[in-house]
């Protein structure tokens, strides 16, 4: 199978947020959309690995920016390649404001935000899918929702080629370059956490 064919459905980029106590979260995904209109739920789906997903599954609540195509790369690094666990995403970060749900959204490259709570959570293995009902939400600018394949065309950076000649393995979702002849077929992308069929073979 040509798995390069996954990278056609259309789907947008967002960055989901929690709040558990005094601690604030936030992560990037691609798997949220509305299933039903009355009453108005969502599905969001996210990776058992992510420390957004268990501040989920304890508080029932969350919110979804959805990124525009102002959004910036470092939009993306910030909230898709570091662990909350490791670091507080929401130290230094200003482009954020609460919503009445007291968990914050992004302001910065989105043009809309979604508050949600959990109805019912479905265990898919390595992810739990979230039904959730929208509480709340508002339009912030007007510009274009950014889909996945505007994010790989024009927000994420073409991947650097070896300062020496090595054989890499180049992830096709985030750019990231992992140096050796074989790929370890269990191997994770840490900064994405896609597997082996998202990486394509560079030879110098």
């Amino acid at each position: 199978m040509d798995m390069t064919a996954m990278f056609k459905l259309t789907y947008g980029l967002f960055v989901v947020t929690a709040k558990d106590g005094d601690k604030d979260n936030g992560c990037i995904t691609n798997t949220a959309a509305q299933v039903t209109s009355d009453p108005n739920r969502i599905s969001l789906t996210v990776n058992k690995t992510n420390y957004t997903h268990d501040m989920i599954v304890k508080t029932g609540v969350f919110n979804v920016s959805i990124l525009s195509e102002k959004a910036v790369f470092d939009t993306f690094k910030h909230f898709g390649f570091q662990s909350g666990r490791d670091v507080d995403k929401f130290a230094d970060y200003t482009d954020c404001e609460r919503a009445a749900n007291g968990i914050f959204y992004i302001t910065k490259g989105t043009n809309a935000y979604l508050s949600a709570k959990v109805v019912q959570a479905v265990d898919l293995g390595t992810h739990t899918m979230f039904i959730a009902d929208v509480t709340d939400g508002q339009v912030l600018t007007q510009d274009a929702s950014t889909t996945y394949t505007y994010y790989q065309t024009n927000i994420k950076p073409a991947p650097q080629p070896p300062k020496s000649k090595k054989t890499t393995w180049v992830c096709q979702i985030c750019g990231y370059v992992y140096e050796g002849e074989e790929l370890p077929a269990d191997f994770v992308c840490p900064w994405c956490k896609h597997g082996p069929a998202d990486f394509k073979k560079v030879e110098a």
